[in-house]
């Protein structure tokens, strides 16, 4: 089968791969249908890490994806060949502390696909993932929308620890697909103020269509300015999603004493400098976002039943011979590229 390689920094190459097998009870053999090109998948491309993941070439990137099933093991009988799912890309150990606490986005035994030194990515015609891996998806929902399941599913759960209730004004750093993502989590959550920023005029525009009542473009003024003028005693809560030290602080100027700042971006560097004096004197609480928990049916209900729409979102999709461009077009930002996604499938 063909699986999609990264060589190097910045290359990637379509390469023979070895047909995967089912070999537990639980196993499932997906067909791979559509990837999402996402911005972990560019730190990978771009830099070979996240932090202590360091890339090992040549290796299989993406996490994002739909698939249909084409056999199942004994124990995953429930999903029949034919049927169409939504993966969720974290493979759990279901003994440690941390998953009989309900908490297997950290579960101390983790594997991730994509993930460098853990499992090879979802870039490739067949995969073989854990039954509870595999979320069934409607007949009527699009493989596209069935990709976006993973993201969305992320930016549910940083809604959730967010907590924003009802008249919040809420900041949100970044209008790439998961800030965008967070922005139609949290409108849908609560009636509240958000305040949006990005670098890209294209996507501030599709921030103020999805509902962000005021949009910045951080390249051409002072958006923590402009923000704190109109909320003078600052913002309830800001979320993060841009993975930059800068960012991060900005965050922490903004929201109010006492304020929550959120954070979902992932930075590639190992360390991040917090403000302190900033988070000391107003006693600001921060909430990393560790992935999601259980809230992949959720993301897909909101899909299915038309209460979250992003299909906004997808502005490029590429055959999978074309990967190597779909890469080249999300890591320099060009043509207004929001979501690239690659479709496996004929």
């Amino acid at each position: 089968m063909k699986a999609a390689y990264l060589t190097a920094l910045r290359r990637i190459e379509l390469r023979e791969a070895p047909q995967p097998a089912i070999r537990r009870d639980d196993d499932v053999l997906l067909d791979i249908d559509t990837v999402g090109v996402c911005g972990s998948d560019m730190h990978y491309y771009r830099a070979g890490r996240i932090g202590e993941q360091i890339v090992q070439y040549p290796w299989i990137v993406g996490h994002e994806c739909a698939a249909t099933v084409l056999a199942a093991g004994p124990a995953a009988a429930h999903l029949a060949p034919g049927r169409r799912v939504a993966v969720d890309p974290l493979v759990w150990c279901g003994r440690c502390d941390q998953c009989l606490a309900g908490n297997i986005h950290t579960c101390r035994e983790q594997v991730f696909l994509g993930c460098p030194g853990q499992l090879a990515g979802s870039l490739v015609e067949r995969l073989v993932m854990p039954a509870a891996c595999c979320f069934p998806i409607p007949e009527a929902m699009t493989m596209t929308r069935g990709a976006l399941v993973e993201p969305l599913s992320i930016a549910l759960w940083a809604a959730r620890l967010g907590a924003v209730p009802n008249g919040a004004t809420v900041g949100i750093l970044g209008a790439g697909p998961i800030g965008l993502c967070v922005l139609a989590c949290v409108k849908h959550a609560a009636a509240c103020t958000v305040y949006q920023t990005d670098l890209l005029d294209n996507r501030l525009a599709l921030a103020g269509r999805l509902g962000a009542g005021w949009t910045g473009n951080a390249a051409r003024g002072d958006v923590t300015g402009d923000i704190l003028a109109a909320e003078p005693l600052g913002l309830d809560v800001a979320f993060e999603c841009v993975g930059k030290a800068e960012t991060i602080n900005q965050c922490l100027r903004l929201v109010k004493p006492c304020g929550l700042v959120v954070i979902v971006g992932i930075p590639e560097e190992d360390t991040v400098p917090f403000e302190m004096n900033e988070m000391r004197r107003k006693e600001i609480r921060v909430q990393n976002v560790r992935r999601q928990r259980h809230c992949v049916q959720p993301a897909i209900e909101l899909l299915a039943g038309g209460e979250i729409d992003l299909d906004a979102l997808v502005t490029h999709e590429f055959a999978f011979d074309d990967v190597a461009a779909a890469f080249e077009l999300v890591a320099d930002y060009r043509d207004g590229v929001v979501k690239a996604m690659v479709r496996i499938g004929e």
